[in-house]
C-alpha cells in the first residue's frame, strides 16, 4: 500500500499533520497502536482540554535551543487554531492567565480534528504496531523512501512522519518509539526526563505534607534562577498545583526551593504593624486571615512551637523577623518528583539541531520528521503544549 505521507502517532500533533498534508491533496494514512486516537486530548484539562494561550510566547518553552520554536509558533500561532475552533462551532471560555478551554467536552476538539481528517480523507488505523522502518533507496517515479512494516501489513511511503510523543503517562500508551527511530536514523536525543509532574518529599515533611492533603494556597514558589506565582496543592506524596508543576521543568535534582508564602505582603512590616496595633494577638490567628487554617496549625509546630500560646507583644522581635524570614522564603528540598507516571510532559527529546526549524524535517535523512514532544520543546501549563502540537504539526504538513 502506497502512500505519499505516513504519519505513526494519532495524537495532536499526528492529527494536525495529517490533515494539512491532505488538503494539499497528499495521500495521509495515520497509525496508532492504542484502540483510540487523541487520549491524551480527551483527557487533558480536567476533560475540558487547554488547548491553546492567549499568551504564545517563546520564553514559555524550554529547549536547548530557544531559538527553535520560533518559526514553527510564528507560522501557526493561536489565532489560527482558535479560528478552527470557532468554524466547527466549539464552545470555549478564558480562564486564568489566557489559558483556553472547550466549555463542554475536550471530545470536541478531538471530534473536530477527526472531521477535518475525514473531510480531507486521511485514513486513521488504530490497534496497528510499527515493527519496522526500513529506509529506501528512492524511486525517481513515486519518490518513495520509507517502507514501513506492521502486524500484518506492509507500507510505502514518499514521507515518514513520527508524532509518537514523549514518555509521559504510560498508562496512556507512551513509549520511547521516537527515540528508536531517532537511533536508528543516528540523530541525537538530548536526555530525557518528567516535566509537568508534582514534587515528592521523604521524611518529616512527607508526613506533614500527608496531614495537609488537598489544601491549596496562592505562594511565590522558586528556585534560585525561576519562580511562579500560582497555587501550590499538598498532597499525600508532596506538592501539586500549577506553582508547583510549572517549577518542575525548571528544577534540577538535588536542588532546593522556596515557597513565599505571603506574595502580595512583606510580612516583617505585617507583624510590626500588627505588634502596635493588635498586641494580644496570636501568631496563629495573624496568619489565619491569609493562609488556610490547617497550613497555619502546622506551620506553628514547626516555626513556633514554643510561642504558639504567646501574643505578638510577649514574642521577642528577633524571634517574630526569624518567622517573618521564614514564612517568605521557606526553603524545602524535594526527594524528586512522581516521574513519567502523572508528568503531563517529556522534557528532552530528539535534538533540534538535527531538524529543520521551518519543516521539521530531519536535516540528514530526507523525508523523515518528527513533530510535537517527541523533539525537544517542551512548554509551560497552560495550553503551551497544544500549541507547539497544533504548530509543529502544521509546518510539516505543509511540505511533506
Amino acid at each position: 500500500m502506497n502512500y505519499d505521507v505516513f504519519v505513526i502517532g494519532g495524537g495532536a500533533s499526528g492529527l494536525m499533520c495529517a490533515i494539512t498534508a491532505a488538503q494539499r491533496g497528499r495521500s495521509v494514512i495515520v497509525l496508532d497502536s492504542s484502540n483510540k486516537v487523541g487520549k491524551k486530548i480527551l483527557m487533558s484539562g480536567g476533560g475540558r482540554c487547554n488547548f491553546t494561550n492567549l499568551n504564545i510566547e517563546p520564553d514559555c518553552f524550554l529547549s536547548s535551543n530557544p531559538h527553535f520554536c520560533k518559526s514553527a509558533l510564528s507560522r501557526y500561532t493561536q489565532w489560527d487554531f482558535i479560528s478552527l475552533v470557532e468554524k466547527h462551532d466549539i464552545a470555549y471560555e478564558e480562564r486564568d492567565h489566557g489559558q483556553l478551554f472547550c466549555k463542554n467536552s475536550a471530545k470536541d476538539i478531538l471530534a473536530m480534528l477527526l472531521k477535518e481528517c475525514e473531510k480531507s480523507g486521511v485514513q486513521v488505523h488504530t490497534n496497528c504496531e510499527v515493527t519496522a522502518i526500513i529506509s529506501m533507496a528512492e524511486d525517481n517515479e513515486t519518490n518513495t523512501r520509507f517502507k514501513i512494516k506492521t502486524n500484518p501489513d506492509h507500507f510505502e511511503a514518499q514521507s515518514l512522519v513520527i508524532a509518537t510523543g514523549g514518555l509521559s503517562i504510560p498508562k496512556m500508551g507512551a513509549t520511547n518509539f521516537a527515540y528508536k527511530i531517532a537511533k536508528q536514523f543516528i540523530l541525537p536525543v538530548i536526555s530525557t526526563r518528567a516535566g509537568l509532574v508534582p514534587f515528592t518529599f521523604s521524611g518529616h515533611y512527607k508526613t506533614v505534607f500527608e496531614r495537609l492533603s488537598g489544601v491549596s494556597q496562592e505562594v511565590i514558589l522558586s528556585t534560585d534562577k525561576k519562580q511562579f506565582r500560582e497555587n501550590i496543592l499538598f498532597t499525600h506524596r508532596g506538592l501539586s498545583g500549577p506553582a508547583a508543576l510549572q517549577l518542575s521543568s525548571y528544577w534540577k535534582s538535588g536542588e532546593s526551593m522556596f515557597i513565599n508564602l505571603f506574595p502580595d505582603d512583606d510580612l516583617a512590616l505585617l507583624i510590626d504593624k500588627s505588634k502596635k496595633d493588635r498586641p494580644k494577638l496570636l501568631l496563629r490567628n495573624l496568619f489565619a486571615q491569609l493562609l488556610a487554617k490547617k497550613l497555619v496549625q502546622e506551620l506553628e509546630t514547626l516555626f513556633w512551637p514554643d510561642w504558639r500560646d504567646k501574643s505578638i507583644a510577649d514574642i521577642p522581635d528577633k524571634v517574630l523577623k526569624e518567622i517573618a524570614l521564614t514564612l517568605s522564603c521557606w526553603e524545602l528540598k524535594p526527594s524528586g518528583t512522581e516521574g513519567y507516571r502523572t508528568a503531563e510532559v517529556t522534557l528532552g527529546g530528539i535534538d533540534t539541531d538535527s531538524l529543520s526549524s521551518k519543516t521539521m524535517e530531519c536535516k540528514t535523512q530526507s523525508g523523515l520528521y518528527f513533530i510535537g514532544e517527541a523533539v525537544d520543546v517542551t512548554g509551560h501549563l497552560g495550553g503551551y503544549n497544544f500549541q507547539w502540537a497544533w504548530s509543529s504539526g502544521y509546518v510539516a504538513g505543509l511540505v511533506v
